[in-house]
């Protein structure tokens, strides 16, 4: 008897092919230029799986003979207050501050302009909103001290590394955490990617119980949802025109 053979299945047709490709580069490019640094969060907490998607979307980043050199510690609720309140504690503390140096360089030794301009205007940009005026260092001490309570988002994510790996892994580093703050944009969240932390890793590495001579921080991020009410989340920096920092080469 003769039999007939089910068709051979189809192979899964790329996901691009599955949206009007202006609709997919408006997506895309909506999520990365809506991007921008949250200074105040709202308490709604964010949902574990909303976090895992996240993560799992960002870890497609390229990284040289796929390393993935990323690691992330997820802090929220008594976690994420008590490493607050420790970091906090010390930082209000001129004796104790004192004792805490940064694992890394994060910003130049010499400052150099364009640099340092825009260094100081998105400053001064920041601070004018919020009406702090120059030479008010009380203010200033406590506004930067807002990092270190993740802005009040509900969720503080701190990033390391190993420390036997390289500077290459470090812009792979880089591309993954540009991944969560683009998706988080996907889904309507928000970030700040925090810098503030590195000053204070012997303590996150006490609280997260990491091995210091085995790992290093490399910065923080606050993740949750945008308040809209608050001021300082205004604040839109400016970005160089392709003509400044670009040279096309043909010849």
């Amino acid at each position: 008897m003769h039999q007939t053979h089910p068709p051979a299945p189809r192979a899964a047709e790329p996901v691009a092919s599955q949206a009007p490709r202006s609709q997919m580069q408006a997506a895309v490019d909506a999520a990365i230029t809506s991007r921008r640094s949250i200074r105040r969060f709202l308490p709604t907490p964010v949902p574990r799986q909303t976090i895992e998607a996240i993560l799992q979307v960002a870890a497609r980043a390229p990284s040289g003979t796929n390393t993935q050199p990323w690691q992330v510690h997820v802090l929220s609720g008594a976690a994420k207050a008590r490493l607050s309140a420790r970091i906090l504690a010390a930082y209000d503390d001129p004796a104790q501050a004192a004792q805490h140096t940064e694992d890394y360089a994060y910003y130049p030794s010499e400052w150099r302009s364009p640099y340092i301009d825009r260094r100081r205007k998105v400053g001064w940009d920041l601070y004018g909103l919020l009406g702090i005026a120059k030479g008010d260092k009380a203010a200033m001490h406590a506004q930067h001290g807002r990092n270190y309570v993740f802005f009040d988002a509900p969720v503080g994510l701190i990033f390391t590394i190993d420390r036997v790996m390289e500077q290459g892994s470090w812009l792979d580093y880089g591309m993954f955490l540009q991944n969560i703050m683009v998706a988080a944009r996907g889904r309507g969240l928000d970030t700040c990617p925090q810098a503030a932390f590195n000053q204070f890793h012997r303590i996150i590495e006490d609280e997260l119980g990491l091995d210091a001579s085995a790992q290093q921080v490399v910065c923080g991020m606050a993740l949750g949802w945008a308040d809209p009410a608050a001021i300082e989340n205004t604040l839109v920096t400016e970005r160089a025109p392709v003509a400044d920092f670009a040279r096309f080469v043909d010849q």
